[in-house]
């Protein structure tokens, strides 16, 4: 007997290997920012059920469902023991994983304590799981209005560490801000770029990463919570991020990072729509963001540079996406390269793209120039190093 009810078999999402990519978790900024009392096995575990939620639709007894199968080919488990492994990774959760929350309220703060996955069901025999969120945990997960991140669940599966998946979380909630007040505006020029630059002290890096009593010698704090998370974030995931230590008196203080984001390439990339950053909820945002972006773009020198090579026309100029997506994903590397070479690079680098060019469509002439630069940008890298 399946352990889905057929009332509930309409209501279910089981996971399926292929949406892994198209994932995202999205959580309250309290639960960020909260000590996440888990290991990295169950703490993924939590972020792949919390994947399962649609946040638009009522969520039928706290309850989503996973596949066992793609449950293991998320954490990359092929051995015989996998479900001896599954066994113990849930019961890990269960027994030691807990959130401490603290929020700040009206008089002050409040401080929760939250199991947040009480219960766990599945057979030996049947590839589904449920899983059971508690009523406490369910605020920061549903109903979400303001003062969320959501992150993608892909970035979450390559990262194994503890430590890693947090910083993860908490630097995506920052950019994920300076994301959104780049495009909507509200706060200074010098906040946005702060969102982009997050500080935080010592003590409270510690507080997050649950290391007050771990790895007191400053060296091996550096090593064990920044080097190798970092490493590991810059390998898997869709950020690149450095830091720097800020030193009062003879102490380091507290830890500055710089968050830059990696040009990513896709198919018809170009499309906002398939990006989904937190401030595109609605198709209402999509537009105005793709609007602003294109405007941008309108005014941007590179554009200039595009016609005068003609590898732009007028008539595309008409097309928001096109531009809003040359603005968001190709002008970014038009700047690494003008950092190189000055502004003469960059002409140099179209004048040969348009001599070499090949036939292309309206729809990938700004995938075209991506792929252009992108295979350009590091032959220039190489060729700076080796000069050093």
């Amino acid at each position: 007997m399946p352990i889905i009810s057929e009332k509930q078999n309409n209501q279910k999402q089981v996971l399926t290997l292929n949406e892994l990519e198209k994932r995202k978790v999205v959580e309250h900024n309290s639960l960020i920012t909260s000590i996440a009392k888990m290991d990295k096995t169950p703490l993924k575990m939590f972020e792949l059920a919390v994947s399962c939620i649609d946040t638009e639709k009522p969520l039928e007894d706290n309850t989503v469902y996973l596949s066992k199968r793609d449950l293991f080919a998320f954490f990359k488990v092929s051995d015989n023991d996998k479900h001896s492994r599954f066994k113990e990774a849930v019961e890990k959760m269960q027994k030691q994983a807990f959130f401490k929350i603290k929020e700040k309220k009206e008089h002050g703060f409040e401080f929760e304590n939250i199991v947040p996955i009480p219960y766990v069901k599945w057979t030996d025999y049947n590839d589904e799981v449920l899983i059971r969120f508690s009523p406490e945990i369910i605020p920061y997960l549903v109903n979400l209005k303001k003062n969320f991140t959501q992150h993608a669940l892909s970035d979450i599966a390559e990262l194994n560490s503890k430590y890693s998946i947090i910083l993860y979380r908490w630097l995506s909630m920052n950019y994920n801000q300076y994301e959104h007040y780049s495009v909507k505006g509200g706060r200074r020029a010098d906040q946005v770029e702060s969102y982009r630059n997050p500080s935080i002290s010592v003590k409270e890096l510690r507080i997050m990463t649950d290391t007050i009593n771990e790895y007191k010698d400053m060296n091996n704090f550096t090593k064990k919570v920044l080097n190798k998370p970092l490493e590991e974030m810059n390998a898997h995931t869709s950020f690149n991020v450095t830091y720097e230590k800020v030193k009062k008196g003879r102490s380091i203080d507290s830890i500055v990072f710089h968050i830059t984001k990696k040009p990513v390439a896709r198919n018809d990339f170009y499309k906002l729509e398939e990006q989904d950053p937190i401030y595109l909820q609605d198709k209402e945002n999509k537009e105005q963001a793709e609007e602003l972006l294109a405007g941008k773009a309108l005014k941007s020198k590179y554009t200039r540079l595009l016609l005068d090579n003609m590898l732009l026309s007028p008539y595309e100029m008409t097309d928001t996406s096109l531009m809003a997506g040359l603005q968001a994903h190709v002008y970014p590397l038009y700047d690494e390269l003008k950092e190189l070479r000055g502004l003469n690079g960059v002409k140099e680098h179209l004048s040969y793209v348009a001599s070499k060019q090949e036939a292309y469509s309206k729809r990938n002439v700004a995938k075209y120039l991506k792929k252009a630069i992108e295979q350009y940008l590091p032959t220039v890298k190489r060729q700076d190093l080796n000069h050093e």
